[in-house]
């Protein structure tokens, strides 16, 4: 299995993750978002979207984190991402889902840099806006991990699983980017106790190949 993927890309960050908790191994390919590599003819023959992560297994290529975690969890059940009741798989995958589809698009560095780059907001504004995204997106996950019984020491239950693997990272970038957290202590109990877990810390941006 060959993973295709930047050690700053939250979303990379997510499959690592997974592919930890599996206890999988792969080969990495790095792809220098910051020099562009996404947009080489070479990666763009394998990713039409120009984005990380992509993963190649029995030579099939694999798209979009959430999309991939799940694949693994098919292909590999134990140790399990997601729980198997119903509503409890629904209850994971919309946890996920708030970072994956409420924040990250909109902080995606994509987006940041056609606001300054387009719209010539100033690095005070982009700012602005980023922590105005991760504060709705946290404001709403905090409520429901708070409240909901079946938050455990994770996101659900006590083991870590699909939507731990999408906090993390998201976390990891508010610490970088200085966001306040105190209005989020259950968020913030739940990424100190994934980060105690051999598998979160292997996955970290700052112990992979390719960090700088």
């Amino acid at each position: 299995m060959k993973l295709y993927g930047y050690y700053r890309s939250s979303a990379a960050y997510r499959v690592r993750i997974a592919l930890a908790l599996k206890g999988l191994s792969y080969d990495l390919t790095s792809v220098h978002l910051m020099k562009g590599e996404q947009y080489s003819p070479a990666f763009s023959a394998i990713s039409p979207q120009n984005l990380v992560p992509v993963v190649e297994d029995e030579g099939q290529l694999l798209y979009q984190s959430l999309a991939i975690m799940q694949y693994l969890d098919e292909k590999w059940p134990e140790p399990p991402l997601l729980p198997k009741e119903r509503y409890a798989r629904n209850r994971v995958r919309s946890l996920a889902l708030i970072i994956g589809c409420e924040i990250h698009p909109l902080n995606n560095p994509r987006v940041l840099n056609y606001l300054t780059g387009k719209f010539g907001i100033s690095e005070e504004q982009k700012m602005e806006w980023y922590h105005h995204w991760v504060k709705t997106g946290f404001g709403a996950l905090e409520k429901r991990l708070a409240s909901e019984p079946h938050t455990g020491r994770f996101c659900h239950g006590d083991t870590a699983g699909f939507a731990d693997c999408v906090l993390v990272p998201q976390m990891a970038n508010a610490v970088r980017f200085k966001v306040d957290l105190s209005a989020f202590p259950t968020i913030c109990r739940i990424n100190d106790q994934c980060l105690q877990l051999e598998a979160f810390r292997n996955a970290a941006p700052e112990n992979q190949p390719d960090a700088e």
